[in-house]
């Protein structure tokens, strides 16, 4: 198994990063391993913070999601795979859990460094962003699934803003990304406008087809996740009410 840092960047196509890949194993064991691989890549801060809430400190947390990564990507997890898993999102937390709960005592025989290469994860930022995580009544469960979604939320972000910057927009997005959540007063618009060099009336054009991609572009990352097209919304409502 080859060692990867969990904060890298991922740009992979959209076919060869999808849950439904991993999900026809069989078929193409090779690209199933890429796509397992770039998912867990990008959704790994979530288990870190579930296991941190679980009550790990720091140091153990860290080890904890370096070994069940390493032992994760490079067990054969991939044959006992079908579709009935469901989404990646709870097959990744049902195979923590498991780890947690069955396996953590046996990786105890090998040291951190030893054995099979780990994962690299920034300590550092792993702990830093767990510190602002909110302290109250949120559990394991609520926090990983929080997390899980403002992660979606942070590609959905990236991948727009390297749609624009890639067609020279770069200023227009700094401007529109504020318009998401189209809560804005005609002030504000007018404002853009005029930093622009636009009419109001082509700015809010503009910021209407800013939200109609990032809404499609939202849809497009959770098909990522989930086995199925139909799927996609019933996965939508559960993360947007996580954000609650």
């Amino acid at each position: 198994m080859q060692s990867f840092n969990l904060n890298e960047s991922v740009d992979g196509g959209f076919r060869t990063t999808r849950w439904s890949v991993v999900l026809e194993a069989r078929n193409s064991p090779e690209e199933a391993s890429t796509a397992l691989e770039t998912l867990c890549r990008t959704y790994w801060y979530p288990l870190y913070a579930f296991v941190r809430r679980a009550g790990h400190d720091p140091h153990s947390a860290q080890d904890l999601t370096q070994e069940f990564f390493a032992r994760f990507l490079a067990k054969n997890y991939l044959s006992g795979v079908s579709p009935e898993k469901g989404k990646f999102r709870s097959f990744l937390l049902a195979a923590l859990r498991h780890f947690l709960a069955d396996e953590w005592d046996k990786s105890q025989t090998a040291k951190r460094g030893g054995g099979s290469p780990l994962l690299s994860l920034d300590d550092e930022t792993a702990e830093a962003r767990y510190r602002l995580e909110p302290s109250h009544e949120l559990t394991p469960d609520k926090i990983y699934d929080r997390r899980w979604a403002l992660t979606l939320l942070e590609q959905v972000l990236t991948r727009l803003e390297a749609e624009y910057v890639r067609d020279g927009k770069k200023e227009m997005f700094d401007e529109l990304q504020l318009f998401l959540l189209g809560k804005q007063s005609a002030a504000p618009y007018a404002q853009a406008a005029s930093r622009l060099g636009m009419t109001e009336g082509a700015v809010k054009v503009a910021a209407h087809r800013l939200r109609r991609r990032y809404r499609e572009l939202l849809r497009a990352e959770i098909a990522h996740t989930v086995a199925s097209a139909g799927e996609i919304e019933d996965e939508l409502r559960h993360l947007l009410a996580a954000l609650r």
